[in-house]
């Protein structure tokens, strides 16, 4: 089918190409046979009177024309799934979706892990993909190729809508037999002990603490790095090592590590877990339909957090308040982006 000299099977194809950069990998994504896929591209070329691709080893790097098409075909695509094709109505216990979530190992063991149980009981065939955290998650929500985000709120971007689900903050944790960690634990021994950290993603960005200590000029004994929280516990059991996690993570883990909490002697506010979707799936049924169980589900983890533990409050504890020559956090999005 033609729409104004244009056959619209072909932005099937360029949409492939775009996402994969690689014409046998786009090939497989739309069930093409690799002769098939080369006339496409030959014919989208002629179209566009321009190259769209040079190649470089086996990928393909797009030209500025090419960058240019991708979020308007990709937009296109999408809008047609959204409103034309998916405009059946929505039955979960008959449905077979797929959800595809990208979430940390925080978010999953005390929250999702109880949004999948129930899920299991109301609608047995819908499945989920959850996916480590990206680099660059607010590319996968534009392309849509993820269903949803759970991540702090402060990381997300304005292009797509989001709902709050809980507040969380983040504690010091060592092993229950660790003698060296007082139960007021001073700034100047809190940096000379000995740490577990998380870094995030291919980046290794820095987590919140991390993030703090380095704008402050800061330095800590870093002797095992982990790319994610649920890492941390054995890590410190029986060990003289200590490590910052959210609290209800800490809960969590205390039913199977001998761990104990202290307050952290920074000045590190209180964070918000949100869920976020691409906007084209705001008025998709199966995901407004997800957003309602998530909600509710979130609703049963979260809990009055104490006054000084409001999201945005600086939480001062004693220790911290002999170092007043230390500023308080400037938090930026990527501070947070993996929390």
């Amino acid at each position: 089918m033609r729409f104004k000299g244009l056959d619209l099977n072909l932005l099937v194809v360029l949409d492939a190409l775009l996402a994969e950069r690689n014409l046998s990998a786009a090939a497989r994504r739309i069930n093409l046979s690799q002769p098939a896929m080369s006339a496409a591209v030959a014919r989208l070329r002629d179209f566009f009177g321009d190259e769209l691709f040079s190649i470089s080893g086996r990928e393909r790097i797009l030209t500025s024309r090419a960058a240019a098409l991708a979020p308007a075909v990709r937009e296109a695509l999408l809008h047609i799934q959204s409103s034309i094709i998916s405009s059946d109505p929505f039955d979960p216990a008959r449905s077979d979706r797929r959800f595809r979530i990208i979430i940390s190992d925080f978010a999953t063991l005390v929250f999702f892990e109880k949004v999948v149980e129930r899920v299991a009981r109301e609608a047995p065939a819908v499945s989920f993909e959850l996916l480590p955290i990206d680099d660059n998650p607010d590319e996968l929500l534009r392309r849509g190729d993820v269903d949803f985000l759970i991540l702090p709120d402060v990381v997300m971007s304005n292009a797509h809508p989001r709902v709050m689900l809980f507040h969380e903050r983040l504690v010091c944790v060592g092993c229950a037999a660790n003698n060296k960690l007082p139960r007021q634990l001073t700034f100047e021994r809190y940096l000379s002990m000995r740490h577990v950290c998380v870094r995030f993603g291919r980046l290794l960005r820095p987590s919140i603490e991390e993030r703090f200590l380095l704008e402050h000029g800061l330095k800590r004994r870093v002797e095992v790095v982990v790319q994610g929280f649920s890492m941390i516990p054995p890590m410190v059991s029986g060990t003289a090592r200590i490590a910052t996690m959210p609290s209800r993570l800490v809960r969590h883990f205390e039913k199977t590590f001998p761990l104990q909490v202290v307050e952290l002697p920074l000045p590190l506010p209180a964070f918000t877990e949100a869920a976020q979707w691409p906007a084209l799936h705001n008025s998709d049924p199966a995901s407004i339909w997800m957003r309602e169980i998530m909600m509710q589900e979130a609703s049963r983890v979260a809990a009055p957090l104490k006054p000084r533990e409001a999201p945005g409050g600086l939480g001062l504890i004693p220790a911290m308040a002999a170092h007043s020559h230390v500023p308080p956090p400037r938090i930026r999005a990527t501070d947070l982006e993996t929390s």
